[in-house]
This record gives C-alpha cells, structure tokens and sequence, in this order.
C-alpha cells in the first residue's frame, strides 16, 4: 500500500467518525458547540421531549409559555386561529356564550394612553382553584403541569368557571359540529385550553406555538420550565417575567414578559 493509500483510509476513518460523532450528538444533546462562542441548538431541544407509550406524566417536567407582549398584536389573532382549527371550536354567533380557548385581550393605561395586548388562555397553575372546587373530580392537574377537564366526569356545574381569576374557561352551550378525533368535546361541559396536550405527548409543540413559527414569530416560548437548559428557562432567566395575578400565589405556568 501506497503513502497515498495510507492517507485516503485515515481520512475516510475521520469522515465516518466525525458523522457519527454527529448523528449521536443530535440525538442525545441539546446543543452542539461548533466552535468557541457558536453552538447548534439541535430539534431536539426545538419540540418538546415525547413520553413513552404507558409512561405516565411526570413532575420532572413542568410546560408553560412564555408570553413576549411586545410583540406583533396580530400575533395573538394567528394563536386564536390556530387553536380553532387544532381543537375544532368556532364562533357560534352568540358572542356572550361561544368557547374562548384563548382570546386577545387589549390593555391601556388611562394615565399615559399607552396599549398593548396579550393572549389570555388558562393559565395551568401549580395551584389550581378550578381543580379544589370541581365536586367530581372532572378539572385535574397532570403532574407535568397540564390542567384537563375530564368531559366524561363534567356535570356542568360550573363552579370551576367561578373560581377561575382569568376568565379562562368556556361552557359548551351549542350543540357540536365537526368535532376533532384528537379533541372531543361534549355539549354541557366546561372546556379550556389544554395546552394542545395531544400535540405535546406526540413531541409536538402546542398549535400556536407552531403557528407563530411557520410565521417567523417567537411570540409564545413553549417548554420545560424544569430544565434548565432549555429555551423557556434561559429566556425567563434572562428577562423579567411576571405571572399575571401572582398576588394569588396560584403559579402559573404561562408567564407574560414586558407587562
């Protein structure tokens, strides 16, 4: 064998080796340093971690958002769009009663004019009040973070609904039209946002979350707030957040930055 040959081989050993340095980095980093201050932020840290089949929820992780309300105003119209088309609720023409998954809310300060809006979906607290007041049961809090309404326990008693602080959850008062398999819901039950939670145990992200980015918006952060390394964690570690009502000490897990 040639010097030559010699040399192609070792390179060809390298190139293998560097791809599948690569290829295990990808699947088991979050983040890959390429060179001294710039690093590849891997999908795997993008989309949310996808818990086995059977494998219940757990309280190592804790999702929520993070809310930036300086951004676009028209961002929160596309959440709104999103969330009817994903869960498959609609606008009924009774504005008093129709479902509000998650709708914008506008603010202004009377001293100074100053505007701005947010989106205002339920709020999956650590401490729920909808849950301690549900007599059946049906309002539950998973252990990662995410609150339900089980439609199958609801009696539409409503109380929930009550003790919400954020006017989060909605009465189905109509009956229901081309239903999601994803999402059923049921005439005479309380509903609310769930945080796309079919999307979230498939390793997806929330719908307006996807639909933000398919549009360049980083409006909402979805993550886990228990890891630090991820996206959510850094961000809120970075900027100051506030909980909206955090006198109530009910710890949400959306979080509003720039209020």
């Amino acid at each position: 064998m040639t010097t030559q040959d010699q040399k192609e081989g070792q390179d060809q050993k390298e190139g293998i080796s560097r791809r599948r340095l690569l290829s295990t980095a990808g699947a088991g980093m979050a983040t890959i340093a390429l060179a001294s201050g710039v690093t590849l932020i891997s999908r795997a840290q993008a989309t949310p971690r996808v818990r086995g089949v059977g494998v219940p929820a757990s309280s190592k992780i804790r999702w929520g958002f993070l809310v930036n309300t300086n951004s676009d105003p028209s961002d929160w119209d596309t959440c709104v769009a999103a969330c009817k088309k994903e869960n498959g609720w609609a606008n009924t023409g009774h504005p008093n009663t129709d479902p509000q998954w998650i709708r914008k809310v506008s603010l202004k300060d009377k001293r100074t004019g100053a505007a701005t809006s947010l989106p205002m979906m339920c709020q999956h607290c650590e401490f729920p009040p909808c849950v301690d007041v549900c007599p059946t049961g049906a309002s539950m809090r998973r252990a990662d973070g995410i609150v339900l309404v089980d439609r199958h326990r609801c009696i539409g008693c409503r109380y929930c609904m009550m003790a919400c602080p954020y006017g989060a959850r909605s009465f189905v008062h109509h009956d229901l039209h081309n239903q999601r398999p994803s999402m059923p819901r049921g005439k005479g039950t309380v509903e609310s946002c769930t945080l796309c939670v079919h999307r979230i145990d498939t390793g997806k992200n929330p719908a307006c979350v996807d639909a933000l980015q398919a549009k360049g918006s980083k409006a909402i952060i979805f993550g886990d707030l228990n890891d630090p390394n991820s996206e959510i964690s850094r961000e809120v570690a970075r900027y100051l957040t506030t909980r909206i009502r955090d006198d109530l000490a009910l710890e949400p897990g959306v979080l509003y930055r720039g209020l």
